[in-house]
């Protein structure tokens, strides 16, 4: 593997898929050998732009390519497991885009075929590797912050319910609304702050106002609800979960694809520490001057606004997942740290269902 190019194969032609195959052109080590996707205009456009030799409707026949080494995953949600199935028995390296999967049996069936191919299984959570978060993290890791007790995350939108009436808001093709859709994001992004505690318990609320009514959209006010997939709005526009931990502190998720609100679409976390606090508030995707540390300066209130880069986001995510295929050190690399996610986003499920608190076991 050092002496020749990775060759990868890149399935779906939207924006997770487009962004995984302009990082992958950027690497000289990797070689995009093919391309599969529904839209036939697009499929040749994004082809010879990136001149990539074999281009497939099918993601079935992108499998079949030969000398390929791994596959990156860009589709609806319910295609993920059984492209990364698919792929894993052919002894293939698989990057997914998030959520892992829509259900946790799913998700265990990836792992678990993951670890049993010996391959690699890596699932996209490029926020982790925005400027601001990684500046937090080394500040948690070095301390500054005591321990951590509290954490709030959110990620709400005024008008963003995406493609109203087709898969997103499908349950059977998406397994859900912005809970698994953004909610997925925040709660990456806060256990991996908080160093990976243990969920024990969660307490979730979900709601439908907006969408069922055409309304929330992010492109007009009022939208029909139904398109040619045939089905209406059928997740949740709103969701709220109260999560505990193992060491007993707690996290706070609130996220919405449209609700009453200020106009944009928000996204950030702040943390309550023995030491200190921290808050970070992205607007509209903005990457400047987005992180607050909340400390004591001779006892006297001190709040510092560390200067911080965008990130490499999707492209850093990228670059790593080729690292470790390249590396071939691939033990533990199975997808395992994001079937804890789909666990917890199930669970947030199944509370809200239910109407009460749901115990998560090991």
């Amino acid at each position: 593997m050092n002496d020749q190019k990775l060759r990868v194969g890149v399935v779906g032609l939207g924006f997770a898929g487009r962004t995984a195959l302009e990082a992958f052109s950027e690497l000289p080590d990797v070689e995009v050998v093919a391309l599969a996707g529904l839209e036939k205009d697009t499929l040749a456009e994004l082809g010879e732009k990136h001149r990539v030799p074999h281009l497939y409707e099918k993601w079935e026949d992108l499998l079949q390519t030969d000398g390929l080494d791994a596959v990156s995953i860009g589709t609806p949600t319910q295609l993920h497991a059984p492209i990364t199935l698919a792929a894993l028995e052919r002894g293939l390296h698989v990057l997914c885009e998030k959520p892992l999967a829509r259900t946790v049996d799913e998700g265990a069936r990836m792992v678990e075929a993951s670890k049993k191919s010996g391959k690699v299984l890596k699932v996209i959570f490029n926020h982790r590797e925005r400027g601001d978060v990684a500046a937090l993290k080394h500040q948690i890791d070095e301390g500054q912050l005591g321990r951590v007790y509290y954490a709030k995350a959110h990620w709400m939108r005024r008008n963003g319910i995406p493609g109203m009436g087709g898969w997103f808001t499908n349950r059977e093709l998406s397994g859900g609304g912005p809970l698994i859709d953004l909610g997925v994001h925040i709660l990456d992004l806060a256990l991996h702050l908080l160093q990976e505690p243990k969920v024990t318990t969660v307490s979730a609320s979900t709601f439908a106002e907006l969408g069922p009514r055409g309304r929330g959209s992010a492109s007009s006010a009022i939208r029909p609800t139904v398109d040619t997939l045939g089905s209406k709005f059928e997740v949740e526009d709103l969701a709220t979960a109260y999560l505990r931990l193992e060491g007993g502190e707690a996290l706070q998720l609130e996220t919405s694809w449209a609700t009453y609100r200020a106009p944009g679409d928000n996204f950030g976390i702040e943390l309550f520490g023995t030491e200190g606090g921290a808050k970070i508030e992205v607007q509209n995707y903005t990457t400047t001057d987005t992180l607050r540390i909340f400390t004591d300066v001779a006892g006297v209130p001190a709040e510092v606004k560390p200067a911080t880069g965008a990130g490499l986001g999707h492209r850093a995510v990228v670059k790593e997942f080729v690292g470790i295929v390249r590396s071939g050190d691939w033990a533990g690399h199975d997808g395992s740290e994001a079937l804890l996610r789909t666990q917890v986003i199930d669970a947030c499920y199944a509370s809200a269902k239910a109407g009460r608190e749901v115990v998560l076991n090991d």
